[in-house]
């Protein structure tokens, strides 16, 4: 099972990375970085996380490109440059494209550009990236959690060529949150569509959720449903119910509970 971690700002120091290891006893395999459109890959800061013994997971987020002109090769000279970037690097990373796609939050999701433009925009970059000779990367799918007016997941499968993993993004957010309401409809969509493996790639449980009584609940769910493992989002927003205090630090019993359902799962090798 693989352990992953978000920690803001960590492109810049991975101390912060470094307290979370020692927060759960165990470093961290995957360490999640957000990449605006236009920025270059981040080898250095991939090169520290593999000397860690982690891989980068990079959610590219197409913020200032439509995907209709990224379909039509408009950008290839900045994805040409970013997939060099990666190959000259040698190292393995995760790579996802415009996430949560399902949701309308962001100007390539659901109900603001079209599934079918969204899924050439996805070809074309994952096609680009194949004949740049980035042959070290691993594609991940990644999907926000069925909610009442998400959109349907099988109008944005770009076809199994194409995807490597899938990845959810769920939290526990209300006190009667549990792993199968939280997952296992998102999960059921996803074995709809496709057998790849399934990465809970962002999740954390906030302190109105009870964040110590849910997280043996997490793992025990990763582990029946036969998932990779899953991305704790370490940060603490204040904002409201849906962004509340995720952090583990600060929450002895979290911490407790995260630290023996951790016990039991093997690192990779």
């Amino acid at each position: 099972m693989l352990l992953g971690v978000f920690e803001l700002g960590a492109e810049a120091s991975y101390q912060r990375v470094e307290t979370f290891s020692a927060t759960v006893g165990r470093q961290p395999d995957i360490v999640v970085s957000f990449a605006v459109w236009g920025q270059p890959f981040n080898a250095s800061f991939a090169g520290i996380a593999h000397a860690h013994g982690a891989e980068p997971l990079i959610q590219i987020e197409p913020v200032h490109a439509s995907l209709a002109s990224i379909a039509a090769g408009r950008h290839d000279k900045y994805l040409g440059s970013y997939a060099t970037a990666v190959r000259k690097s040698g190292y393995p990373v995760i790579l996802s494209f415009a996430p949560e796609f399902n949701g309308p939050w962001y100007p390539w999701g659901w109900t603001r550009s079209p599934p079918a433009t969204w899924k050439a925009a996805w070809r074309h970059v994952v096609a680009l990236f194949r004949e740049r000779g980035a042959s070290k990367v691993t594609w991940l799918w990644t999907v926000n959690r069925r909610f009442p007016g998400s959109g349907p997941l099988a109008d944005y499968w770009p076809g199994s060529d194409y995807v490597d993993w899938v990845g959810i993004d769920a939290y526990y957010i209300h006190h009667d949150d549990t792993f199968a309401t939280v997952f296992d409809p998102t999960i059921n969509d996803v074995r709809k569509i496709t057998s790849k493996p399934v990465l809970i790639s962002e999740t954390a449980a906030g302190q109105v959720a009870g964040q110590a009584r849910v997280i043996p609940g997490l793992f025990a769910g990763s582990i029946q449903r036969h998932l990779l493992g899953l991305v704790w989002f370490d940060m603490a927003q204040h904002r409201g119910i849906y962004h509340q205090d995720w952090r583990l630090e600060g929450h002895p019993a979290a911490i407790a509970a995260f630290r023996r359902r951790l016990a039991s799962w093997k690192p990779r090798t």
